[in-house]
């Protein structure tokens, strides 16, 4: 029962802030951020999502600015609530470690939103950021993986999707360290976490539905779904992102391609504290 009132709690939460956000819309108009505007959100959770969720955090991140809390200190909770998350998933506990790992986005959020309003983002900041979002992504496959070590189909799943998370982020990573852009491509970090977390809290609710008399294996296939649309998806767009970084590299080498300008001085770069890749 404590897992579907962790998950309970979240969907309700969603409804108030999506009621409040629509009172907002309707007498003066969406929200504007940005943030949301470069990254346009994802298929799950598009940009109007991302508007409603930041124009909630906003207060949230103003008010911890305002009374001392460093962006740091914010990203370290983040890395916390993501391992207590992965622990809870590794033991069953669907609802709770959706809740957490919601919370630990919330987190991801709010420590740039800080880091802005402070003015204090940095490189090594932004270095913290992507560290902890690598670990707090790998902690939550890995605590399913553990969950689903008797299942090996399950398992080959999980490992499946750890595999794509991290070759759609190696390949956005190694289109910039050789100059290229890659194509935006799906299954960046903030989509796959959307789908995962969406995937844990639906869970209680369908382990409910399976203790009154409904098929046994309803009980964790929104899990199940999550994990196999990331594995799926992640692994397609990983080898689309490099099919067209290598592509861009042949086009540049027989001169048909221009290498990307060189970036501006350090001190002329907005640091961004977040990596979607």
């Amino acid at each position: 029962m404590a897992d579907l009132a962790c998950s309970g709690a979240v969907v309700a939460i969603v409804l108030v802030l999506a009621v409040a956000y629509g009172v907002r819309v309707a007498s003066s108009g969406a929200a504007s951020f940005d943030r949301v505007k470069r990254d346009k959100g994802s298929l799950l959770f598009g940009a109007s999502a991302m508007q409603m969720g930041y124009w909630g955090l906003d207060p949230i991140g103003r008010f911890l600015a305002r009374v001392g809390v460093s962006a740091n200190a914010i990203s370290t909770s983040s890395l916390l609530l993501g391992l207590g998350a992965a622990v809870a998933i590794a033991l069953g506990h669907f609802g709770a470690a959706g809740a957490l790992a919601v919370v630990s986005a919330l987190c991801d959020a709010l420590d740039g939103m800080v880091a802005r309003h402070t003015k204090t983002a940095s490189d090594s900041g932004e270095v913290l950021d992507a560290t902890v979002d690598r670990y707090v992504e790998f902690t939550f496959l890995g605590g399913l993986a553990i969950h689903d070590h008797d299942n090996p189909v399950w398992l080959a799943m999980a490992l499946a999707a750890i595999l794509g998370s991290f070759m759609v982020s190696y390949a956005t990573a190694k289109g910039e360290a050789m100059g290229v852009e890659a194509p935006r491509g799906a299954m960046r970090r903030p989509e796959r976490a959307a789908y995962l977390t969406l995937g844990a809290l639906l869970c209680p609710f369908t382990a409910l539905w399976a203790a009154k008399g409904g098929p046994s294996w309803v009980g964790e296939a929104p899990m199940m779904a999550a994990t196999a649309l990331v594995a799926v998806v992640g692994n397609v767009s990983a080898v689309r992102r490099l099919t067209s970084i290598a592509r861009l590299l042949r086009g540049r080498a027989t001169g048909q391609l221009k290498p990307l300008p060189s970036p501006p001085p350090p001190e002329r770069v907005e640091v961004r504290r977040a990596a979607n890749g």
